[in-house]
């Protein structure tokens, strides 16, 4: 029977009633007693887990984008997740192709999906969340590159010259510009993207390794006549990036209702400019910015002096708080053998620390450039400065959390809160402290216990109480 307008909300709310689904209002008194999914401390905030803890990521990018076909992932394999366990990370970004998974319209290829979810099996079974991202540089391979299918690639013809030297430049040529605008706008092509992601969620979204989706690679767009860079990329966060980001995040909840969607503005940000991005409306929609310094991104040094990471910070830091969206820094990395690099990743990674939940180094790899092995699998040396300490999940509220390279100390301060239940657990990797570690608690009523590379903090005081927990060498 189809109901009537004036029926149907009647009829909804008696059945409501009759499944046991609560009022609003009770519903809302009910949920404060709940554990929250994030968790807010000042202008940060966190993703929380069932028991109403904070936490915090650590990880990886994992891409392969040189195999495709029958040979996709070829070069990413359950040691590598292994590995980065053994070293205390647990989050990995996945690179994946939607030229590979669509090859022709409508058709998508299951072997690829199989070899998505064996790699979601690798990571649940070495404890590490993944974040799922539909990679794409210079749009896709009609240029020369990986991403968008050749199918739904419209460039109206007009030439194209790559710029091996460059590659980035190559974004700013009228035909690939032209390609972007019309994924964006084409209606065909639109629904084509929406179905990619449903596709992708609906296979993969129930998968315990999942942590979300980030839903594009660095977007770009076509810019407009007279346009400059920070006006074009503010035009289109404003308009067709946010419509792009809602249109995608409502396609993947008709299929999955858990997973976070992550979200990125446009590169202009690494510049030292705000987001222009409007709000994403669904309740688990994370932010999902890169870090990249521009100067060493174009082969120079990195300069301890330089007003880069200030720049950075100050630009960063508004859009999420606004929006109470957690922000896990997508990518971030550097040439490690630059005669600063040492310098270069103590402040990144005490930057991210002041603004972030969490990061993934680009790249988890072995050989030459931002690889973080070199080629016999040992960490890079000043690469390997990133194994540091780091509290995975917080019983109440992270106030602040620092490490102190040079003396190899970390200190975590957080307060109890109510619904926040279960251990703090604090991630103590063995190649940070191979000779052994001391852990100190300020606070009343509080034990840790050692587990392998894990401290747990157990509190027994009243909820509010602030604990200060510093581990150093032994």
């Amino acid at each position: 029977m189809r109901l009537t307008s004036r029926v149907a909300p009647a009829v909804l709310a008696v059945a409501a009633l009759l499944l046991g689904v609560l009022p609003a209002q009770a519903q809302a008194h009910r949920d404060r007693d709940r554990a929250p999914d994030r968790v807010t401390v000042g202008d940060r905030t966190f993703i929380a887990d069932g028991q109403g803890r904070a936490l915090q990521w650590r990880g990886f990018n994992l891409a392969d984008k040189s195999s495709r076909g029958t040979n996709a992932f070829a070069d990413i394999h359950e040691s590598d997740l292994k590995d980065m366990a053994a070293r205390g990370f647990n989050l990995a970004r996945l690179a994946f192709f939607w030229d590979d998974l669509e090859p022709t319209p409508g058709h998508y290829d299951r072997g690829y999906l199989t070899k998505m979810r064996r790699i979601l099996d690798w990571a649940n079974r070495h404890h590490i969340k993944v974040i799922l991202d539909a990679h794409q540089d210079v749009y896709g391979p009609h240029f020369g590159s990986r991403g968008v299918p050749d199918w739904a690639t419209r460039d109206e013809g007009l030439p194209f010259w790559p710029i091996p030297d460059d590659w980035f430049s190559e974004y700013f040529e009228p035909s690939v510009q032209t390609a972007f605008d019309h994924l964006y706008k084409d209606a065909d092509l639109r629904a084509a993207h929406a179905r990619m992601w449903m596709t992708v969620a609906s296979a993969l979204g129930r998968h315990p390794a999942l942590l979300g989706y980030d839903l594009m690679n660095e977007p770009f767009a076509k810019f407009l006549e007279g346009e400059d860079l920070p006006t074009a990329a503010a035009r289109f966060e404003a308009t067709e990036l946010t419509e792009l980001w809602n249109r995608l995040a409502r396609a993947i909840r008709l299929v999955d209702h858990r997973s976070w969607v992550f979200v990125e503005p446009t590169v202009i940000v690494g510049i030292g400019v705000p987001t222009q991005m409007g709000h994403i409306d669904d309740p688990h929609a994370g932010y999902a910015p890169h870090f990249y310094e521009t100067a060493m991104e174009t082969g120079a040094d990195y300069d301890p002096n330089g007003t880069f990471i200030p720049a950075y910070e100050a630009a960063i830091s508004d859009y999420p708080t606004r929006n109470r969206m957690p922000l896990i820094v997508g990518e971030w990395g550097g040439n490690p053998y630059v005669p600063h690099a040492s310098q270069f990743v103590t402040d990144m990674t005490a930057s991210l620390d002041r603004f972030s939940s969490g990061w993934t180094w680009w790249q988890w790899c072995r050989g030459g450039g931002y690889c973080f092995l070199d080629q016999t699998g040992a960490a890079k040396p000043n690469a390997q400065l990133l194994v540091q300490p780091y509290a995975q999940a917080v019983a109440g509220d992270p106030l602040k959390f620092a490490y102190d390279p040079a003396a190899r100390a970390y200190t975590l301060t957080f307060r109890t809160r109510r619904n926040a239940e279960g251990p703090t657990r604090i991630t103590v990797p063995r190649d940070a402290y191979p000779d052994g570690y001391r852990v100190d608690i300020q606070g009343s009523k509080a034990s840790w216990d050692d587990h392998g590379q894990t401290v747990t903090v157990s509190t027994h005081g009243r909820a509010g109480a602030t604990y200060r927990v510093t581990i150093s060498p032994r």
